[in-house]
């Protein structure tokens, strides 16, 4: 029995990365900061027949996280998989706001690399010692494609940090080669659960199990970004009703 670790798990990819995962008879570890939104995901994957549980933590803080994965480890045992893809909540926009290219600030980019590069530095080394002992482990990485293959110039200090975070994990793909360990990144571009069928979070948590058996690539790109996506902006959840 596998254990995979979603940090930054939530309602929908989260979710659906769960259900996929489980229904392979994998046991699940939702981290993230809402208590109330992962247990809903863990009785939804429980009910599957695995074991899943919170451990509710806020990625920017490292000793949360450490501590969130250090329990997960003693509950339902050695993590096998780590899925990686927090995101801003709406309190985060408006304490840390998205900058176009122009204006980006030294500021501006510190909180996007907090979430993105930084947690993920962090949730990575976590797991990866563990891995590279037993021989085996996947290791998936998510962010926008503003990381590198779409441009996206109205979230600039975000891509500046998820850019850093790709760049990190092709490179870690290559290191890892002929450990056994599997390294990823997947760039999404698509508003997820809002566009067509390569955009649904079912679709999109299908192609994360295939990178995971097929354990060849070093990145997906999930392009399904309508034409005028730079004049539309952020996703439905991430703007104020």
């Amino acid at each position: 029995m596998s254990t995979l670790a979603i940090v930054g798990a939530g309602p929908q990819l989260g979710r659906a990365i769960g259900r996929r995962f489980a229904a392979e008879g994998v046991d699940v570890a939702l981290i993230a900061r809402s208590r109330t939104t992962l247990q809903a995901v863990a009785d939804d994957l429980s009910d599957m027949g695995v074991r899943a549980e919170a451990f509710p933590a806020d990625v920017t803080d490292r000793p949360a996280l450490h501590a969130a994965l250090t329990a997960a480890e003693e509950r339902l045992g050695p993590i096998d998989l780590l899925e990686y893809s927090p995101a801003p909540s709406l309190a985060d926009l408006r304490r840390a706001p998205l900058v176009e290219a122009t204006k980006v600030t030294v500021d501006s980019v510190l909180a996007q690399l907090d979430l993105y590069l930084l947690g993920g530095v962090a949730a990575v080394q976590h797991v990866l010692p563990g891995m590279l002992e037993r021989g085996t482990g996947t290791i998936l990485i998510s962010s926008g494609a503003g990381s590198g293959p779409v441009i996206a110039p109205h979230v600039a200090n975000v891509q500046i940090a998820t850019g850093g975070m790709r760049n990190w994990i092709l490179n870690l793909h290559a290191a890892l080669s002929g450990t056994g360990v599997y390294a990823a990144h997947v760039a999404i571009a698509a508003f997820i659960g809002q566009g067509g069928h390569d955009s649904q979070p079912q679709t999109i948590a299908d192609a994360y199990w295939r990178l995971h058996t097929g354990r060849t690539e070093a990145e997906l790109v999930i392009q399904d970004l309508p034409d005028d996506y730079l004049e539309r902006g952020l996703a439905d959840k991430f703007v104020e009703p």
